[in-house]
Order: structure tokens, then sequence, then C-alpha cells
């Protein structure tokens, strides 16, 4: 899963990033409006967390552009009354949440909106494959699977794509953050020690020219 983080508290957003990361998303990081409209144009991000009070674009109108676009927007703000809500969501936001706030909730509101597309529930399942994108853990058979999260990220989008061919490409924009080199061999290393873990008969094939299938 890939989330901007738009915050212009930097140590706030910092935190925010290191604890998205541990809970195994890709995270990228700005501190402005300006900034955040112009990494939603470059990236396909599943989820944004924006700031409302953002400098240089506010995030009311950040949220303006990007709302009905791919990724489903999480308003985070220190302003929380029922008012404050209720215009957040009108401006097109998915979910709201004031500060302070739990951290186990935002990371579960942030899993809770990249779960909305109907073609990635919550619960995958192909052949013995379990895939529990909202648990964030798999099995084959009766055997857990003991997964890094780039693996389980990968996994997980080829569950999600219901049989579909999933890019090299793909995968490391939703999977990796920014910093990521997008000429490195990271996607098939990842690969390699995925279809290691799953074990025989081998379940992810590889689509010449075009990626990998679940």
């Amino acid at each position: 899963m890939r989330v901007l983080v738009a915050e212009d508290h930097l140590t706030l957003a910092v935190r925010v990033a290191e604890g998205l990361r541990d809970a195994g998303m890709a995270v990228d990081l700005v501190h402005d409006g300006a900034s955040a409209l112009a990494e939603a144009g470059l990236t396909a991000y599943d989820v944004i967390i924006l700031d409302r009070d953002l400098p240089a674009v506010h995030g009311d109108q950040v949220c303006r552009t990007l709302a009905g676009g791919p990724a489903r927007i999480l308003m985070l703000t220190a302003a929380a009354e029922v008012d404050d809500r209720v215009d957040g969501l009108e401006l097109g936001a998915d979910d709201y949440l004031g500060k302070p706030f739990a951290f186990h909730e935002l990371v579960a509101r942030v899993r809770a909106l990249a779960r909305r597309a109907p073609s990635a529930p919550p619960l995958v399942r192909r052949a013995d494959l379990v895939v529990d994108r909202a648990r964030h853990r798999a099995s084959r058979g009766t055997r857990a699977l003991s997964l890094t999260r780039k693996e389980f990220g990968v996994l997980e989008m080829l569950a999600a794509a219901d049989g579909g061919v999933v890019s090299a490409e793909d995968l490391l924009e939703h999977v990796w953050d920014a910093h990521a080199d997008p000429f490195s061999n990271i996607v098939s290393v990842t690969m390699t020690r995925l279809r290691r873990k799953l074990g025989d008969p081998p379940l992810i094939e590889t689509v010449v020219g075009r990626g990998y299938r679940l």
C-alpha cells in the first residue's frame, strides 16, 4: 500500500510516516499543499493523509482538487468539532480524524480506506492461499506464512488483482516509496523470496514482458 502524508508539523509528520512504515506501508512525505498536489499527480497513491491547515496551498483546496480520484483521502486536523468534520467530508474527504489521535486508530482507518476498492476485499482466497488484508496475515493450507512487509505487499497486490497481471512497475509504485531505485532488481528479488516462502506447487506465474499473476 502506497500512502502520501501531507503534514506541515515536521515532528508529527515524521512520526506518522515512521509508524505507517512500521505497519507495513510505503510512505512518502510532504509538508505543504503544493507539494502534495505535485506528488499526487506523479504517483498513484492508495491513501492520502491530508492535514487541513497546510501552507502554500490550503488543505481544503488540495482535497477539492484530488477528491474523486483513485486515492482515498483521510483528513487529519486539530479542528475536530462536528461542523469541522462535516465540512471536511463535504470537501470530498473519505474520512476525517481529529488531533490528537490514537495511532492504532489511524492505521486502522488507513487500511479500511485502502480496502474500499471493490476488487480488493479484506479476505482473499486463491486455492489454498488465504491473504487477510485487514490483519496483515497470510497462510497456505494450515501453515502461517512469515512474510516481510514488502513480501506481504507484493502478495496483497497480486491477490487483489483477481487473476490479472500486475507489472513490476505497478508493484514498485505501490509497495515501495519514492526512495526506491526504479532501475534496481528489488521487485524480482522480493518475488523470488516470496515464491520460496509460498512453497509448492507454485502459485505465482511470470507473464513474460508483462509482469506477474497469482
